[in-house]
């Protein structure tokens, strides 16, 4: 009789295990396969071109500690290093740009829908090879905004991206104007609170600056919690700006060499892909991390309807 039962359930989601038997056949073949090699690869010294030779925990050791015969990699510490500074910089940047911008678009204005698909351009184009290049001609010694800067003040400004104490700023700046898709988290969370908080706060005397503290703020901090945990793993990502902008080397003095910049570069242009697959597993492991921290320390900060 139970086989009898179980035969009917699975027959009649027969369609659905066959809709999903190509996700799956993806997942497999295309992800977790991947990932468990990269694993194993991890623990040996591969350079594509010969078989893999297990190695242990030597590509860690030489990331954190190395010794005489095995010399830490101060590069590694190096990309991580600039890769938390872009991280911690970037994002709550580009979390308050675009929560201003979205109480912006969620006034009562013609045209908005306009202003809003404009203000949605930037993150559509931002993450391409092209705007990279923009980027970097607008930023170089000669470029667009030191023109600017040097006919209207008469100073004569840094060659940006030729500067390690500048370039960095470059690619945060890039990763701010890239505010799009938060900016719609947010207006679409700002359309959900109920209009009759302001007016009752507006009675009682509170002026907008206090409305926001007391009313956005709190009704926001789901959204803000998601749109925190989304852009930090997507910014620890970070590649195609750094690669573009300082031409593949992370230059100038490695100022601009993330980490995920630093992997591509030891995995197919020293080939050292064991190294690289150790490097993947360390940057999953940071991004695990602060996501589980940032969950754990939510729960004060994150009001939700029902609280």
């Amino acid at each position: 009789m139970q086989q009898r039962d179980w035969g009917k359930v699975i027959k009649g989601n027969l369609s659905s295990y066959v809709f999903l038997l190509p996700w799956l056949i993806g997942f497999f073949v295309l992800t977790f396969y991947p990932m468990i090699y990269s694993l194993y690869l991890s623990f040996t010294q591969y350079n594509v071109l010969q078989p893999p030779k297990w190695i242990g925990m030597r590509n860690f050791f030489v990331m954190f500690v190395g010794n005489a015969d095995y010399p830490k990699d101060t590069r590694f510490l190096n990309s991580l290093l600039v890769t938390f500074k872009f991280v911690f910089v970037s994002v709550p940047l580009k979390l308050a740009f675009a929560l201003m911008v979205a109480m912006l678009m969620n006034q009562k204005l013609k045209l908005i829908s306009f202003y809003r698909t404009i203000y949605y351009i930037p993150t559509l184009l931002g993450g391409s090879v092209a705007i990279a290049v923009l980027w970097r001609r607008l930023f170089a010694a000669d470029g667009i905004v030191n023109n600017i800067l040097h006919a209207a003040f008469g100073v004569n400004p840094p060659a940006w991206i030729s500067d390690p104490s500048y370039a960095l700023s470059t690619l945060i700046l890039l990763a701010v104007w890239q505010f799009g898709s938060p900016m719609i988290i947010f207006l679409a969370g700002l359309k959900q609170i109920p209009n009759e908080y302001y007016e009752a706060a507006s009675v009682d005397g509170a002026g907008k600056v206090r409305q926001f503290f007391s009313i956005t703020l709190p009704s926001l901090s789901p959204i803000i919690f998601f749109n925190l945990v989304m852009q930090m793993i997507s910014a620890f990502q970070s590649f195609t700006q750094a690669f573009i902008v300082s031409g593949g080397t992370g230059g100038p003095i490695d100022s601009t060499m993330f980490y995920s910049l630093y992997l591509y570069l030891k995995g197919f242009a020293f080939y050292e892909m064991g190294y690289a697959s150790a490097m993947a597993w360390i940057l999953l492991l940071i991004i695990a991390i602060l996501t589980g921290l940032t969950f754990k320390f939510s729960g004060s900060l994150v009001s939700y309807g029902g609280d």
